[in-house]
């Protein structure tokens, strides 16, 4: 058997953390069995879908390195789902409903004050021809429910082992709005069984939808796909994901510096037993997942941890690597800049603050008179007119400074940063000196 999942994101909005997670998690168990990975656009609510956030998914999922092997847009399949419908009619599984919301919702209020759960008490199946003929020439249209069969459903769930939905308990789902627009789950079961998915992976949240869909597969005479179920994203603080972070989105964190495999090692590795490290490579992080890390506590997303891997994701760039997206920023200045500046980098688009150290204007603390005049007099003594500093530089200059004035240590060393760079800490100076160049040393020594 082919292992084949899908990640079918609505069109409405732009991809969040949430959503990612579970595209990743979906690509890393395909990757790793050889499988394929789907991606199906659904974009049946028409009026609400654009295609510009259709290609932005396409390319956030791109970006992140999550490739697809297949791809499909809902709205090209209806007939399958008029199909399918009809099928379930002709049963007697999907049947028309005539009662507005403000009556079903009377009818939960009612049910709530004497006690009784508030799922659909069925009524429209008691409509006779001459009730319906009448509710539609008052101008109403159906919506339609899908019949359970009101028994225990049970799967080997791949996450969270042994489940069970009692779909007694459940209101009979509606597949079809009075407009006629199908809701998610007639089409995403339709299309798991037209395109031969194997696993269904996605958030613990669709767990009872699982019941009614297993219905849906059983009466469509389909077999059913395994399910995996995982845990849902919490903040730091172990509550829910704040609104703020939750509604993340790829393009933001993108445009926020954040590196792609910064995010997938995240999330990748978020709510499993494995550490959160930071992973090479999207096959290794592949080969190292398996449903059984996955725990079924919810799984703890917290910025600092991103924050920490997307440091060490710069910090192992090479200048090869770099290079392209430094001289997009406009600040290549070669590969000992990059070398210099890349371990005090938590962002790609810090580069240019550093940039601009080397190259612009500086203001620190002026230097006292008479340890700015001895600084001046060793440099100009370790780097002559006519010549360029050097790696060897900056040993010899605070040498001879800290001969001069018997500075030392702090007293010797900060100063001169300050003066140089305008900063407190940064990149070793001695591979900065170079950078900045002998007459810009002399110009910001003298304060100028």
């Amino acid at each position: 058997m082919t292992v084949k999942v899908r990640f079918a994101p609505s069109p409405t909005g732009r991809l969040h953390v949430g959503n990612v997670r579970t595209a990743l998690v979906n690509w890393l168990f395909a990757r790793k069995q050889g499988g394929v990975f789907v991606l199906r656009i659904d974009d049946t609510d028409l009026e609400r879908s654009t295609l510009e956030n259709e290609q932005a998914i396409e390319t956030d999922l791109t970006w992140l390195g999550l490739t697809w092997g297949e791809r499909h847009n809902q709205s090209k399949r209806f007939d399958a789902y008029d199909a399918a419908a009809a099928r379930l009619r002709a049963m007697g599984r999907l049947y028309p409903c005539y009662e507005t919301q403000e009556e079903l919702d009377r009818r939960r209020k009612v049910q709530l004050s004497r006690g009784q759960p508030p799922i659909y008490d069925r009524a429209a199946l008691d409509l006779s021809d001459e009730d319906k003929a009448r509710f539609e020439a008052e101008g109403r249209k159906p919506h339609w429910r899908f019949k359970l069969d009101g028994k225990r459903v049970v799967w080997d769930d791949l996450v969270r082992g042994h489940c069970e939905v009692d779909t007694a308990s459940l209101s009979d789902p509606v597949l079809i709005r009075e407009d006629g627009l199908y809701l998610y789950t007639l089409p995403s079961v339709v299309d798991d069984i037209d395109m031969a998915i194997t696993h269904v992976v996605r958030g613990e949240d669709h767990v009872t939808n699982t019941g009614a869909q297993i219905e849906i597969f059983e009466a469509l005479g389909a077999s059913l796909p395994a399910f995996a179920h995982m845990s849902l994203l919490i903040g730091a603080d172990g509550q829910a994901l704040s609104k703020r972070l939750g509604s993340l989105s790829v393009g933001q964190m993108r445009d926020d510096g954040y590196e792609p495999m910064a995010i997938t090692s995240h999330l990748g590795r978020i709510g499993s037993s494995d550490a959160v490290e930071l992973v090479a490579s999207m096959d290794e992080l592949a080969a190292g997942f398996a449903f059984e890390k996955l725990g079924r506590a919810p799984a703890r997303y917290d910025t600092a941890d991103l924050d920490r891997l997307n440091a060490q994701a710069i910090h192992s760039l090479d200048y090869a690597a770099a290079q392209p997206r430094l001289a997009a920023l406009g600040v290549d200045l070669g590969e000992g800049f990059w070398l210099a500046v890349r371990a005090n980098l938590n962002r790609f688009g810090d580069a240019r603050d550093w940039a601009e150290v080397l190259t612009g204007a500086v203001s620190g603390p002026r230097l006292d008179e008479a340890f700015k005049a001895a600084a001046i007099v060793a440099f100009e003594a370790a780097v002559p007119p006519g010549a360029t500093p050097d790696l060897e530089t900056w040993g010899q200059f605070t040498s001879a400074v800290k001969e001069a004035t018997g500075a030392k240590g702090g007293a010797l060393f900060k100063p001169l940063r300050q003066a140089l760079t305008g900063r407190d800490a940064g990149p070793d100076m001695a591979a900065l000196l170079p950078l900045i160049g002998r007459d810009r040393v002399l110009e910001r020594l003298r304060g100028g």
